[in-house]
Formats: C-alpha cells, structure tokens, sequence
C-alpha cells in the first residue's frame, strides 16, 4: 500500500512541473552542506524552487503530469530547480554555480514542456538576458533608419556647400564686372 506521504509528493511535484516553465535536473553528489546552502540561496533570490526527491517519485509525478520522459536524467541523486517566471533563470544559475563548483553538474530536464538536454541547458544558459536582447533589437532596427538619416543629411550638406560655392563664385564675378 502507497503512503499518504509519497501520494502527496508526488502530487506536489506533479503540481510544480504543470506550473513550471522550466525544470531543471542536477546531480549534487559531493555538494557540503554550506555549499548546497549557497546554492539554495542563489536561486531563492531568483524566484527558483529547489527541491530534492525520490527519482521513483519524480518518475510518477512526470508520467501523470502528462510531460515527457526523463528517466535518463533519473539516475542517482537528483534535483530538481523549478523556474516559474522566467524559463531562461533557473538554467542560468545553476550553469553559473556549476562553473564555480564543479561537483553540481547538470543532466537535463524541461523547458516549457519539451525535454531538453545538459548542451540545450548550457546553451541556454549563456544567452544574454531579456532586457539586453531588446536592447539589441532595439539598435538593431534603428540602425538602418539612423544611416538613411545621416546619409540624407550627407547630401543635403553637400549640396548646400555646392550652393554656396556657386554663390560665390557668382559673386566674386560680379565684383570684377
């Protein structure tokens, strides 16, 4: 007979990866206590649930969830980091504090539904964040409109100086006339 415990986990589970953008699988074996603290804090302050549970029990939150298979990504210790808001956040912590500590490593997971792997999270990871990419488009698009203006600007300028320079020389011939 089930427990109510494991029915409630699962539950829970089943429940964060329905709300999840993103869910993230890493391995922590060899993490010390302060260092799983650290991490946990880190992605606290990013609005990301980090959660470490039985892989049987993830398996069967997965499986009634209704999302694909991770059993490949389920073997030995796993975490699970849930990112909410921003799908991208939660990939980029853990890649970053991977970096630093080489114990945490990445194995895979969920990205809005879809199984990605480790190179996907990493990739991911390394994409520059929101505000900036619009920034780029942002530049992006002015920079045509911006040369047609100094190039427009270019021959209205040259003009007026070939003006002038008519006026000028008219001038000066008048003067001599």
């Amino acid at each position: 007979m089930v427990k109510q415990w494991k029915k409630d986990a699962v539950a829970d589970v089943q429940e964060k990866v329905q709300r999840a953008k993103s869910v993230i699988l890493a391995d922590f074996r060899g993490l010390t206590v302060d260092e799983m603290t650290e991490l946990r804090r880190r992605l606290r302050q990013e609005a990301v649930e980090f959660k470490v549970i039985k892989n049987r029990l993830v398996k069967r939150a997965l499986a009634g969830a209704g999302s694909e298979n991770l059993d490949e990504y389920l073997m030995g210790p796993t975490a699970l980091a849930f990112g909410y808001s921003d799908p991208v956040i939660a990939a980029k912590v853990l890649y970053n504090y991977g970096k630093e500590n080489s114990k945490l490593e990445i194995k895979g997971g969920l990205l809005e539904g879809k199984k990605v792997d480790r190179q996907w999270i990493e990739m991911l990871a390394q994409v520059p964040p929101r505000d900036e990419l619009f920034a780029r488009l942002m530049g992006s698009l002015q920079k045509p409109a911006q040369s047609l203006v100094w190039s427009l600007k270019a021959t209205v300028s040259s003009l007026v100086y070939a003006l002038r320079a008519v006026s000028e020389q008219r001038g000066q011939q008048a003067d001599k006339d």
